[in-house]
């Protein structure tokens, strides 16, 4: 193509997307820092419609315990999600909040799981910590886990007196009077080759992660030169029209001499500015491509080729661990018809005779979502439901067989795309209407929600998680789904662009 025609390309593409570049970098650098914002949250009346709490949507239902009150004897239902933990009963006549000495902060208040002990003790597990119910005060209170620098918690496991509490590396382990936890590194599964997912790989070098807090600096230095390259845009553009403005006053035989002078000043400042642009934009256009690059392989399509991807792990990073369930593990069941432990993991399921036993892999198995399973429970019959954003199943381990929940077809062999035409959210039954089955976008009609819990805040992490990716533009419908896809592309034709037009005009 010709200069000018690269020019325009450079020009009209920077200036329209100018705006979706600010946020991607803006949300980025607090995505990158989730502590620093842990207690920032953001109401949901100021978001779009869909953010709002509607029917136990968006995670609000994950899951319920039921138990029978020591004191009253009577039968007790906690509902748990993304807003805590509210207090009910079968019938979901009433619903009372049961947050007391539950952090303030909406990021550490989303509850994942919840178990009783035999001699009734409460517990429930959030991203950061877990929590003990203590009767005797009313109110929550944080067991203290030896957790690793910056490991989350995923679940919750219990075996007669034994409280399990899953991270996404290790396992940590405790009986009465549940004071001490141990942690437990799990053995390699069979097979293991010390390789890592792909998708996790990009992720991290997308983020800086891989390189620890160094990388997450260093890509924090992009975002901020992708901001000023931004705002240089937008102020040589603005400069460029004013001084065509002025020359055509002159033109027209306005007073030349204060006119003149300003006339002057704005062409050095719009000097300074392309100066400012171009040489940031030259020299640090193979980071700029890079990061722009990794971050568009992580949405679809793009992200479905690398999701079953393996790669060795690069020596020296995050993912280079001698724990082989390094940021791996999500749920932990044990089976009492089989004998043995279900390990869910980011490489599918694995089955254990013990927790210090060699953990081998389970096929066939259910689907699962490379976001992870939200419900992963047995019914009646012994057969276990497992659900997750790519749909609901109903899994019979004896005879090795998965069945779609709603329409009984086998299951796919793979779990296909990450969010399915049934995103499942959450499951119970606890309630005397039966089985009460929550969708994420659609929610349940089962049991009434109570108005004032539609506008519960959304911290700022999960916000910005929002904007990053694109779904905050409600707008768009489906097209949220590829929206990152043909972003990536523009911000890196507007780079390529603007690397042609600088190096052309030399």
């Amino acid at each position: 193509m010709k200069r000018a025609t690269w020019r325009k390309h450079h020009k009209w593409f920077g200036l329209l997307f100018c705006f979706f570049l600010l946020m991607f970098c803006l949300s980025g650098i607090v995505l990158n820092h989730r502590t620093w914002v842990s207690d920032i949250q953001i109401s949901r009346r100021w978001l779009p419609a869909s953010y709002r709490f509607n029917r136990w949507n968006n995670g609000l239902l994950r899951g319920t315990l039921s138990y029978t009150d020591s004191l009253s004897r009577q039968r007790i239902v906690l509902l748990y999600g993304v807003g805590g933990i509210w207090q009910t009963d079968s019938l979901a006549s009433h619903f009372t909040d049961f947050n007391r000495g539950l952090p303030e902060s909406a990021d550490a208040r989303a509850i994942r799981q919840m178990g009783q002990m035999p001699d009734g003790t409460l517990f429930a597990v959030g991203q950061f910590n877990l929590f003990c119910y203590d009767h005797g005060s009313g109110q929550w209170k944080d067991c203290s886990l030896p957790l690793s620098p910056h490991e989350r918690l995923t679940d919750l496991a219990t075996r007669g007196d034994t409280l399990i509490a899953v991270g996404r590396s290790r396992l940590y382990l405790a009986t009465p009077p549940y004071a001490t936890f141990t942690p437990l590194v799990l053995q390699a599964p069979e097979g293991y080759d010390g390789r890592v997912s792909l998708f996790r790989t990009v992720w991290q070098l997308h983020s800086g992660e891989l390189f620890g807090t160094a990388g997450k600096f260093l890509i924090d230095g992009v975002a901020l030169v992708l901001i000023l390259l931004s705002l240089t845009g937008i102020l040589y553009f603005l400069l460029n029209k004013r001084i065509k403005r002025y020359n055509l006053l002159l033109k027209r035989g306005a007073p030349p001499t204060p006119l003149a002078g300003r006339r002057q000043r704005t062409v050095s400042l719009l000097r300074l500015t392309r100066l400012w642009h171009d040489k940031l934009g030259i020299y640090t256009l193979v980071l700029t491509l890079f990061v722009s690059l990794t971050g568009w392989m992580l949405r679809p399509p793009v992200l479905l080729a690398l999701v079953y991807g393996r790669v060795p792990a690069i020596p020296g990073t995050n993912l280079s661990s001698p724990n082989p369930w390094n940021d791996n593990l999500r749920l932990l069941r044990y089976d009492a018809d089989c004998h043995d432990w279900i390990l869910s993991t980011a490489d599918g399921l694995y089955s254990l005779a013990s927790l210090r036993s060699v953990p081998a892999r389970i096929t066939p198995a259910p689907p699962i979502s490379v976001m992870g399973a939200n419900v992963f429970t047995q019914d009646n019959r012994g057969d276990w439901l497992v659900g997750s954003f790519s749909g609901m199943f109903r899994w019979n381990r004896s005879r090795g067989e998965a069945t779609d929940y709603f329409t009984g077809c086998p299951a796919p062999e793979k779990s296909g795309a990450p969010f399915g035409k049934r995103a499942i959210a959450g499951y119970s039954n606890d309630f005397s209407e039966g089985p009460c089955l929550v969708e994420y976008d659609q929610g349940t009609d089962a049991i009434p929600m109570p108005p004032t819990l539609s506008t519960l805040p959304m911290s700022l992490w999960n916000l910005c998680l929002e904007i990053h990716t694109g779904r905050i533009y409600t707008v768009l419908g489906a097209g949220t789904l590829v929206y990152i896809f043909f972003a990536g592309l523009i911000v890196i034709w507007i780079l390529v662009s603007g690397y042609k037009v600088r190096t052309r005009g030399k």
